[in-house]
């Protein structure tokens, strides 16, 4: 949903959309290649910044997006705000998982466990079905890689996600290579009490971020970047719904994670100091040097090519340009790199929950 929630017309259209539209920038498919693979230079005079992970920055408003952005798939189409529910009601909460571009490939990157994550409610007054996700505006590609426009100095991002509510639940979608398994059942009240955070959520987070970036793969190794991404939502907002007194039921839930690992990063600035009046202008090439082989809408020959010039930079020179809170990091690259994950994550428990608050 750009500024407000929205609803889609249908779940052909969501699927075809928001589906569609991850898979339309190649280059963004090739750091998964690279994840299967076991296996430029440092700023110096920059300051290291020593809390880690780096909290995930908010705003105040959603800005509208640029109109250089454009969806080759429109985010949720039509809309309409989350229902006010009857107070007595009761809501039946469902955990939905389905593979990432499965109207494509079907069951295939479900196989490798890259998953999409939604979450249902059913209403048991009204019978009526509802499906929450939140995932990218303009498309995979954009949120992870920039532009590198010619009349402009910096590159340029279009990396907005945002949440998106409509009625109801696409059986068949999450069943036949996914899930879709009822996981608690919360009140009237409380679905109206998360409709309101999440919009609160939804207006002040308000870009995606695909990578968790850690030390290494070791338990305990230091996190130093947190991903924010569809899996994050139905995190919070089943912590959420927690800490509003829903009681989840005792089941597995696994989720697909993408890790860089690297050793501690290099904060570089933001785009005034690296690539203002005043900036690193070898700073600045080098990072456009680096996020041009992701440019979209390659040639064969010139994706498998600049497939080459990707591994060289993250696998051989052990480097990589990370764009987070609208700053610069390098990331000083570490074996294995980049990893795939399946990861379980329990459901919330409302005596911890509330124990934390």
């Amino acid at each position: 949903m750009a500024p407000e929630l929205d609803t889609a017309q249908g779940a052909k259209m969501r699927r075809a959309g928001a589906a569609r539209g991850r898979a339309s920038w190649c280059p963004a498919v090739a750091l998964l290649w690279l994840a299967a693979v076991p296996g430029w230079p440092r700023a110096s005079g920059v300051l290291s910044r020593r809390h880690w992970p780096v909290p995930y920055k908010r705003f105040d408003s959603r800005p509208k997006p640029d109109p250089y952005c454009q969806a080759k798939y429109t985010f949720c189409p039509t809309g309409s705000p989350i229902p006010v529910m009857e107070g007595d009601d009761d809501i039946e909460v469902f955990r939905l998982q389905a593979p990432v571009w499965e109207f494509k490939y079907g069951d295939l990157l479900g196989h490798l466990k890259i998953m999409h994550d939604a979450i249902g409610f059913r209403s048991t007054l009204t019978g009526k079905n509802y499906t929450m996700e939140w995932y990218e505006l303009f498309q995979l590609g954009n949120c992870t890689f920039p532009h590198l426009r010619p009349e402009m100095d910096a590159p340029f991002w279009c990396n907005q996600g945002a949440a998106c509510f409509f009625e109801g639940i696409d059986d068949v979608h999450w069943k036949e290579n996914g899930t879709l398994v009822k996981v608690a059942t919360i009140s009237g009240n409380m679905f109206n009490q998360m409709a309101k955070w999440v919009k609160q959520d939804n207006e002040t987070g308000i870009y995606y971020e695909t990578w968790n970036v850690k030390a290494s793969p070791e338990k305990g190794a230091e996190t130093w970047f947190d991903s924010y991404d569809c899996s994050q939502f139905v995190l919070r907002t089943f912590s959420k719904l927690a800490e509003f007194g829903a009681e989840f039921k005792n089941i597995e839930t696994n989720y697909t994670r993408i890790f860089l690992y690297s050793g501690e990063p290099t904060y570089l600035g933001n785009e005034t100091s690296v690539f203002g009046p005043t900036g690193n202008k070898t700073l600045g090439l080098a990072i456009k040097r680096f996020y041009y082989p992701f440019k979209p809408h390659l040639s064969t020959k010139e994706f498998l090519l600049n497939l080459l010039q990707i591994f060289d930079a993250v696998i051989v020179h052990r480097e990589f340009y990370l764009f987070y809170n609208f700053e610069y990091w390098f990331l000083p690259m570490k074996f294995p790199f980049i990893k795939i994950t399946y990861e379980e994550i329990p459901l919330p428990n409302k005596n911890k929950t509330l124990s934390g608050l």
